[in-house]
C-alpha cells in the first residue's frame, strides 16, 4: 500500500488522544544567531522523549487481534525502542527489542523500564542496525512474533507525518508560513511523513533533510534517484541517525516531496544542542538537534526568511550532555 494523505489523516485522528501536541517555539536570540526567523518543533518533549512515539502508536493500532496476542519485535538503537516499549505497555502488547550492544546505556535501561524485553546484538565491523535487524528477524521466526520496522513501514511513516501537520497548523495559528522545514534524517521515516504532509498542506514549503556527515545516504539517494548506502566505517555522535540506507517505503513515498539533504558535522550538531538550551531552554540529544545545527551553520540554501526546525529527540545521559556542551 502507499502512504496517501487519507492514511496520514487517519493516523492524525488516531494519535490525537495518545500523543502530546508538542510546542512550536522560537526566540529573538535564536533568530539573531541563525540570521532568519526560526520556529522549532519541540518533539524532544514528546512521550518517551522523541517523535518516534507517533509512529510506534499508530503502527500498534493497526495490528490484528492475532498479532497483538503473539507480541511484537523490532530493532532499534534507542528512540524507537523506548517508543514501542511504552506504546506496547499502554496497548497491552508484549514488546521485544533488539538493540546494538553499543547503544547508549540510558536508552537500553529506559527501554527495559517501559517493560520491553531487550536483546543485545553484536555487530563487529558491520552496520549495527542491519545486524540488529537480522537478529530480530531470526527471533521473530523462532518465537512467532510480529516483526515491526522502525521506519520502513507505511503505518510508521503515516504516524510520523502528524509531526508535520502539527507544525503547519501551529505556524498558521501564529499567522506565519514556513519557507523551509528542516528535519533530522536517519532511515527517512520522519522526513518522509513530514514531507508528504507538507506537500498536501503547504506546497510552497521546502522540506530539507539534515544528516550526520558520513551518513548522508538520503542526500546522495536524492541526487542519484535510487537509494544509496552510508560510507563504510562512518562514525558520528548522532547515534539515532545511523541507518545504512533510506527505507524503501519512505524513500519511494516521499522522494519527490523532499527538496534536498545537507550533511552536518558532529560539532555543528553540538552547536544545535547548545543553541536549543541557551535560546529555548530545551535539552536535545545530538541527533535531535542536528536540523538546528544545519540552520545555524548556514547550510540551508535559498535564503529562506522563516524556517521550521524539528527538534526530534532529547534522550541523552546527563554526563554525556554536560561533556558535549563543555567541549
Amino acid at each position: 500500500m502507499s502512504v496517501g494523505f487519507d492514511l496520514i489523516a487517519e493516523a492524525a485522528r488516531t494519535l490525537r488522544p495518545l500523543i502530546v501536541e508538542t510546542p512550536l517555539v522560537g526566540s529573538p536570540g535564536l533568530d539573531a544567531a541563525a540570521g532568519a526567523h526560526v520556529l522549532c518543533k519541540a518533539d524532544n518533549l514528546q512521550r518517551t522523549g522523541s517523535f518516534k512515539y507517533r509512529g510506534a502508536c499508530f503502527r500498534l493500532s493497526r495490528l490484528t487481534a492475532e498479532e497483538r496476542a503473539r507480541g511484537v519485535i523490532a530493532f532499534s538503537s534507542g528512540n524507537f525502542a523506548q517508543a514501542l516499549a511504552a506504546a506496547g505497555a499502554a496497548a497491552g502488547v508484549a514488546v521485544t527489542i533488539v538493540m546494538p550492544v553499543d547503544a547508549p546505556r540510558t536508552k537500553i535501561d529506559a527501554t527495559r523500564g517501559y517493560g520491553a524485553e531487550v536483546v543485545l546484538s553484536e555487530h563487529g565491523a558491520r552496520n549495527r542496525e542491519e545486524a540488529a535487524n537480522e537478529l530480530a528477524m531470526s527471533i521473530a521466526a523462532q518465537r512467532g512474533l510480529t516483526k515491526l520496522h522502525p521506519f520502513d513501514d507505511e503505518y510508521v511513516v503515516a504516524g510520523q507525518a502528524s509531526c508535520g501537520s502539527e507544525i503547519l497548523r501551529q505556524a498558521a495559528a501564529r499567522g506565519e508560513t514556513l519557507d523551509a522545514l528542516v528535519v533530522p534524517v536517519g532511515g527517512s521515516g520522519l522526513i518522509a511523513g513530514v514531507a508528504l504532509a507538507v506537500r498536501k498542506l503547504s506546497p510552497g514549503t521546502r522540506v530539507i533533510g539534515a544528516e550526520p556527515e558520513g551518513f548522508d545516504d538520503l542526500r546522495r539517494s536524492l541526487d542519484a534517484g535510487v537509494r544509496q548506502r552510508v560510507v563504510p566505517g562512518a562514525r558520528s555522535i548522532c547515534d539515532a541517525l545511523q541507518a545504512a540506507t533510506p527505507g524503501a517505503v519512505p524513500f519511494g513515498a516521499a522522494q519527490d516531496a523532499i527538496a534536498e539533504g545537507v550533511s552536518v558535522t558532529d560539532a555543528e550538531a553540538v552547536a544545535g544542542m547548545r543553541a536549543a538550551f541557551v535560546h529555548l531552554k530545551l535539552v536535545c540529544e545530538p541527533s535531535g538537534a542536528i536540523a538546528l545545527g544545519a540552520v545555524l551553520a548556514g547550510k540551508i540554501s535559498g535564503a529562506p526568511r522563516t524556517i521550521g526546525v524539528v527538534l526530534s529527540g532529547g534522550n541523552i545521559a546527563l554526563e554525556d550532555y554536560i561533556r558535549l556542551l563543555a567541549a
